[in-house]
């Protein structure tokens, strides 16, 4: 597998991304923060473990297993730096930042988009760091011509989620908005979701491939779901910027994943594994496979960072 690597004072501004033109907030923490806590394991390595939810830390009914939680806790403990790294929005994922007792550090959701900065010395214990985003309007038109019944649902610069025909989905981690198709496509958006209830996967993956959507990421889910992202934008972009502000090295990085969401966590991380249960594609671009989430395979993968 061949991996794409790269080689004190609290400042915080907003620029815009010159290759993609997205809006991002960038902050720089204090120069102890990516030491702070710090209890090394056996070998002294500090790792930075990079973990997706669902189907990984939770099962397909998004329950999280007493033999997962634990292990993730106890990584946690050991003083790794531990980071959520989900397609979830922020709602949706702070749940599971609390599950695995995760309350400093930081977090990527919305498939890259949103960055979380963790700290018990927040109000909230957590501040948003980073946003980037796009405009959805050509990609909502291209979609909306093609697939003309499915749902649409975009999560905007504050965090609401706007949607169409009621779409609503545990992901989002709020109430979506109801909003006609022309006000959805004037706001500025962080995820784009599609989800159509006509057609497979297989057939709804050829309808999108067909689009040829220019300018955003996207990945198509398990089922008829597809996420778009900001050009440029995913998991990988957001844990790359967050593994160079802690100073982690490449090798030291470990990623665990099943969704086709994951394919560049798992290609960027010096270890990235694959569940049990992630379709082919997927598992091409690991190192390594693990259990199926029903086998607790995060689990075994987490252990094998305590020994």
């Amino acid at each position: 597998m061949m991996n794409n690597r790269k080689a004190g004072t609290e400042d915080r501004h907003e620029e815009r991304d010159a290759d993609t033109g997205s809006l991002q907030t960038l902050y720089h923490p204090p120069s102890d923060m990516t030491t702070s806590g710090y209890r090394p394991n056996g070998n002294g390595k500090r790792k930075m473990v990079c973990l997706d939810v669902d189907g990984t830390l939770v099962d397909h009914d998004g329950h999280m297993h007493d033999e997962v939680r634990e292990a993730a806790r106890d990584v946690v403990a050991a003083g790794h730096h531990v980071l959520i790294a989900t397609g979830r929005s922020l709602g949706a994922t702070l749940p599971i930042i609390q599950l695995i007792g995760l309350e400093e550090g930081y977090s990527v959701s919305s498939n890259g988009g949103v960055t979380l900065r963790l700290s018990a010395a927040l109000e909230d214990g957590f501040e948003v760091i980073d946003r980037r985003t796009f405009d959805p309007a050509p990609a909502l038109r291209a979609l909306r011509h093609r697939l003309p019944n499915a749902k649409y649902a975009v999560e905007d610069d504050q965090g609401r989620f706007l949607s169409t025909e009621r779409f609503q989905d545990m992901s989002f981690g709020v109430v979506a908005e109801g909003v006609t198709f022309e006000e959805m496509m004037r706001s500025s958006a962080t995820r784009l979701v599609v989800f159509s209830t006509d057609s497979s996967a297989e057939e709804f993956g050829e309808a999108v491939e067909s689009i040829g959507l220019q300018g955003v990421t996207y990945s198509v889910g398990w089922s008829a779901w597809l996420d778009i992202a900001a050009a440029g934008v995913s998991k990988a972009s957001g844990l790359e910027a967050l593994r160079d502000r802690l100073g982690v090295h490449i090798d030291d990085t470990v990623a665990v994943g099943d969704g086709r969401n994951d394919i560049e966590m798992l290609a960027w991380a010096g270890r990235g594994v694959a569940m049990g249960q992630a379709p082919p594609e997927v598992m091409r671009v690991a190192d390594e496979v693990t259990g199926h989430v029903e086998e607790n395979g995060a689990a075994a993968v987490l252990r094998s960072l305590l020994d």
